[in-house]
């Protein structure tokens, strides 16, 4: 069984494989104060509540967007689950080719959506996460990642429109059923929801002059909801980032068995 973690701003999601099949998925909160013990004990409690056994885990692969939380989790992993957790980084067998300037900037949750996505859908392929942050990604007819677009996601946008004003409320965000309003919840939401489909429909029509005719696959807490505005959005696939995960690991599964034995040859006590 494989272990999944995708380590984003505001929330870990996590997966278990097993043999190319996502059996379970949850999610946790990311919290930067918290220990790898801490990690550990309501990783544990997940699983047993799913009847899986911290021996039954073969490997873990790990995409994160938090460098300083990364040696937590690794830590977390050997200590609860005895295993050391690949992260998604420079030098990894994606299956892909990074048109990046400097594809170290490019962040591990966009290169794992476009694995997946382009595996699952093929080229030309847009990909959109809807999370803290929007990010649009485009994937040539041959694999190739282009780069893409980074905007704030839905919840900031909101939260941007109060903070920053005096009299307006924290709202839930919902489909007001119309653009015109009466009063200034519904406003508000009309203007975050129907104002941001607007911006994802321009971003994939730009994006589109310059690949082609890309299909559009969209992940990430507010897809549906963007999904249910637009018809620019042709597929919602909620464990795209942990799929993708899923690949690499597989991509590199011998290459990191190989270097594991070699490294408990060389640890192995020798006889004089």
């Amino acid at each position: 069984m494989i272990f999944v973690m995708d380590v984003g701003n505001t929330n870990i999601k996590c997966g278990f494989f097993e043999q190319g099949e996502l059996r379970h998925s949850f999610r946790l909160a990311t919290d930067l104060e918290a220990t790898s013990d801490e990690y550990g004990v309501k990783l544990l409690a997940f699983t047993d509540h799913l009847g899986i056994r911290p021996e039954e885990v073969e490997g873990i692969i790990v995409s994160s967007v938090i460098p300083s939380i990364n040696y937590t989790i690794e830590h977390m992993g050997r200590l609860y689950f005895h295993q050391k957790p690949h992260f998604v980084e420079p030098g990894i067998r994606t299956g892909i080719n990074i048109c990046y300037d400097n594809p170290k900037e490019l962040g591990a949750d966009r290169i794992v959506n476009a694995v997946a996505a382009y595996e699952l859908f093929g080229g030309p392929v847009i990909v959109i996460d809807f999370g803290t942050a929007t990010t649009f990604g485009a994937i040539s007819e041959s694999g190739d990642f282009l780069g893409g677009a980074i905007c704030t996601g839905l919840r900031i946008s909101a939260e941007a429109l109060t903070n920053n004003t005096a009299k307006l409320p924290r709202i839930e965000l919902v489909q007001p059923g119309q653009i015109i309003n009466r009063t200034t919840v519904s406003s508000m939401q009309a203007g975050i929801i129907y104002g941001y489909v607007g911006q994802v429909r321009y971003i994939v029509s730009k994006m589109r002059e310059e690949i082609g005719p890309a299909r559009v696959i969209a992940t990430g807490g507010f897809s549906q909801l963007m999904a249910e505005q637009t018809d620019v959005i042709d597929e919602v696939v909620p464990t795209l980032t942990l799929q993708g995960l899923e690949r690499i690991y597989q991509k590199n599964i011998r290459e990191w068995n190989r270097t594991r034995k070699e490294d408990r040859r060389r640890e192995a006590p020798t006889l004089a």
